[in-house]
């Protein structure tokens, strides 16, 4: 077992429990510092992976802008501590029924991928990649290639749904100003 495995070990667990915290933390200042606290062992996992522009980028652009932009809606926010109701509504039961899919399939395709893995044979595997595949790894142009070419539907499909969430949190605390 080397330094590398233990590094990763230690990182997906701080990136658990943060992840957690975000979840489970009471009060929402604590839910956002834990958030930017899992988006920093992301980082280190990405580092360990050799992806150092994505740790990069990861840092920047969600640990820096995207959690100030959610620490300013939260500001926006006439938070008190009342604890919420948890009476079962049918909004409750279609989130959950949507989870529950989601995980699911999330569930099965990794489970198809295992299989697809061990399929391939030794030699249909490529043990040596070129010169050329190593030095164009983790460039910024190929990502920004990657990203406004072939990934442009979800990139864009994520920032609308970043887009609804703040105006969401921003409609819900207008109701209540």
């Amino acid at each position: 077992m080397n330094v590398e495995i233990i590094l990763f070990f230690v990182f997906s667990v701080c990136t658990l429990v943060g992840a957690s915290l975000v979840v489970f933390a009471n009060n929402p200042l604590t839910s956002a510092m834990s958030l930017v606290a899992t988006f920093f062992f992301l980082a280190a996992i990405y580092v360990l992976l050799y992806a150092h522009a994505i740790a990069a980028l990861q840092v920047m652009v969600y640990a820096g802008a995207v959690m100030v932009l959610f620490l300013l809606v939260i500001m926006l926010l006439p938070l008190q501590n009342t604890p919420l109701p948890l009476r079962p509504s049918p909004a409750r039961w279609v989130g959950a029924l949507s989870t529950a899919s989601v995980l699911g399939a999330l569930i099965y395709a990794s489970l198809q991928w295992q299989k697809s893995l061990e399929t391939l044979t030794p030699t249909t595997q490529t043990t040596t990649m070129s010169q050329e595949t190593l030095m164009r790894f983790g460039n910024l142009e190929e990502i920004g290639l990657s990203i406004y070419t072939k990934w442009l539907f979800p990139f864009e499909a994520l920032s609308l749904l970043l887009l609804a969430a703040i105006l969401g949190a921003v409609v819900i605390a207008k109701a209540r100003i």
